[in-house]
This record gives C-alpha cells, structure tokens and sequence, in this order.
C-alpha cells in the first residue's frame, strides 16, 4: 500500500474545501437571484392591486361636469370610462356627447377614444373625430379634438375638413370659438365655396358663418371657377369675402387677372363685385391690357367688366407698346373691347411713329389704330388735331 505523504494530504483537503465554499457560493447566488425575481413580481402584482382599488372602471357609462354656478359643462357617454386613482382625470371608449358654453348646447361630438383632464377642464377626443358647430351647422372632421371650456374653444386637427352649405374647407387645424360665433382655419387652408363658386388658399382663414363672411390677413389667393376651370385669380396680401353679397376684397398688392377681357388690375384696395361684374378701387389703380400691352395708371378707378368698360380718375397716365406711345390727363373713359378711349383736362400725347407731341383740354381717339384727336375750348371753332399712323388715311 503507497502512502500519502503530508503534503500531498494538506493539498487534497485544500481542494475539498475550494470545492465547499463553490458550492456554498453558487447556492446562495441562485437563492439570492429566485429572491429577486420573487420580490419583483410581488411588487408588480402590489402595484397592480393597488391601481385596480385606486382606479373605477364604469361600463355603457354617462359622465358629466357642472360649473361653479351649477350650468353643465359637458355630458358624455361612453362604452367604457376608467378613472384615475385621483378621480379626476379618465380615459374612455367610444365616447360621444354634447358640449356647453354658458349653459348653452354649442358642440356635438364623437371619436374613437377619449381623455378627461383636469377634472374636466379638458377633453380630448382621438380617431375619426366628428364635431358639429350647434350654432352653426358646421360639420368638423379630423383625428384629434381638444376643448377647453374656460378658454372658449375647441381646435379640431390632424386630416381636418370642415363642411357647410356655405363652403368646405381643409387645413392643418380648426379653432372654433362659440361666444364669437368664428372658426379659424390654420395652414395649408382651401377653402371651397359654392356660390359665388370660389377656391380660397392661404395660411389662414376666419370663416364667420353667420355672417357669411371669409377672411384673412395674411397672403390669399382667390381663384373664379367655371365647372373644372379656373376663370380668374385673385391674389393680395390679404383678402376677405363676402359670400352673401358675392364681393371680394383685396388689400395690400391686390391683383387680379381675368381672362375675359384679358386683363389685369392691381391696387392695394380693391373690391370686385361678383354679382355686378364690377370691380374698384379708390387708391392708386393700375390696368394692364395684355393683347395691346397698355398700361394705364390712375389715383382711383373703375372697370365694368360688363361692357368692359374702365373709368380711370385722377393723374391719369398711359403707355403703349405696340406702337410706343404716352398719354397723360386728369380723367379718362377706356373701352376695353373696342379700344376706343375720351379724355378729359390736361391732355398730354406723345408717339413716336410718326414723332409727335400734342396738348389740349380734351381728347378722344384709338388706341389700338393709334388715332387721336386733340379739341381746343373754343365753342365756336374749336381746334382738332387728328393723328395718323403712317401708310393710313385720315377719316373723313
């Protein structure tokens, strides 16, 4: 039999006791980790029990607020409404219901979900929102909705469209305000009315239905349609119109282009009357007749487009270009279709083919077949200078 030296003893039992404490040290991680995952799921199913005591769930529930002064606020139904563990705030399913300002029916509305907060000072709505302006009639859809009761209003975003006898419209956002009796479309706004048949675009739109009036101070475009044609643009650095009376209202860089007759007129006022065909301006006017480039420019002004016919008032000044010539005067009646014109005070002319200069108080002529006549005061024989281009005869 061999025998086991000391040393060779003293190693083994070191051995076994590395082996002990490994063993001993991995038992107590494992009991330490199933220790942890143990407390944490008591803890999660604490937290769990005390938010199912601390939170209400109602079913096929009706939820409403009232104001200090006992006038409801709001009254909603809902399929199913779980209130917070503060008991003021709640969230619910397929909610739908009637908003109230000072006591009075203002909105209706629906949506996928819903939200209270803040003890009812706030309500949002998500999903296929539907809001209808009692007042109004007008019809707000979209993907989000939010009102705020003590700041009277309720903004309607996300896909919104807005639809009325009056008009429809889209933007990025609605703001309807009951006690004003407004709604303010915001960004990317078209709005489309049906008579006069009108398509409005600009950033922002004031659409005041009982009024029947649509606005906006920043820049606009108006555009006259017929059918699936566009007739005639207007455009300004603001505009408003008046659906009821059928007139728009153009201010600063108003311009507007028609293509029959084909012309544009531009002033920092100016107020077309779609039901006269008549459009005006009492600040500085100016005509620009695109066939016969002539511009005519004047203090205030007046065009009928209805027998296209333009009054001109004031410092009245004009430039041809086929041929070049200048007219100057204190008022002028233009024919636009026949080209025909009459002037009156001051009249100043001048051409170039052939080269020419002539003054009265009075003148009337073509300025498309470039004839003039310049007449003096006198009553009984009065001076009358005609003008002929070269290669025409003078008329008898």
């Amino acid at each position: 039999m061999r025998k086991i030296t000391l040393n060779k003893l003293v190693f083994f039992k070191l051995i076994l006791i590395w082996l002990l404490f490994g063993t001993i040290a991995c038992e107590n991680e494992g009991r330490t980790a199933r220790k942890l995952a143990q407390d944490s799921r008591l803890a999660q199913e604490r937290a769990l029990a005390k938010e199912a005591d601390s939170s209400l769930t109602l079913n096929d529930v009706i939820l409403d607020k009232f104001d200090d002064s006992g006038r409801i606020l709001w009254k909603i139904k809902a399929k199913k409404a779980i209130y917070s563990n503060n008991k003021k705030d709640a969230k619910m399913e397929t909610p739908s219901g009637d908003l109230f300002q000072d006591g009075k029916l203002v909105y209706q509305v629906s949506g996928q979900t819903g939200e209270i907060k803040e003890d009812g000072k706030q309500i949002f709505l998500k999903g296929q929102i539907v809001a209808v302006d009692m007042q109004n009639g007008v019809i707000l859809r979209g993907n989000e909705l939010e009102w705020r009761p003590d700041e009277d209003i309720l903004i309607v975003r996300n896909q919104l469209t807005g639809s009325h006898k009056q008009a429809q419209a889209s933007a990025q956002e609605a703001r309807a305000f009951s006690r004003a009796k407004k709604i303010e479309f915001i960004g990317q706004v078209v709005a489309k009315a049906i008579d006069p048949p009108l398509i409005m675009k600009t950033e922002r739109l004031l659409w005041q239905v009982s009024e029947q009036k649509m606005s906006s101070d920043r820049f606009i475009q108006i555009d006259r349609y017929n059918g699936q044609n566009i007739t005639d643009r207007a455009t300004g650095n603001q505009g408003e119109v008046d659906l009821k009376n059928k007139i728009a209202k153009l201010g600063k860089n108003g311009q507007i282009t028609f293509s029959e007759p084909p012309m544009q007129i531009a002033s920092n006022a100016i107020v077309w009357n779609l039901n006269t065909k008549i459009v005006s301006s009492n600040q500085p006017v100016t005509i620009y007749q695109r066939e016969q480039q002539i511009t005519l420019n004047a203090s205030q002004g007046r065009v009928e487009l209805t027998p296209q016919i333009a009054y001109l008032i004031g410092g009245v000044q004009g430039t041809g270009q086929k041929p070049p010539s200048n007219l100057r005067t204190d008022d002028m009646t233009w024919y636009l279709e026949s080209q025909q014109f009459v002037a009156n005070g001051n009249v100043f002319y001048q051409q170039t083919d052939p080269p020419l200069t002539l003054n009265g108080p009075k003148a009337f002529g073509n300025l498309k077949e470039q004839k003039i006549a310049i007449t003096g005061n006198g009553s009984n024989s009065p001076v009358i200078t005609q003008i002929v281009p070269r290669g025409k005869k003078p008329e008898d």
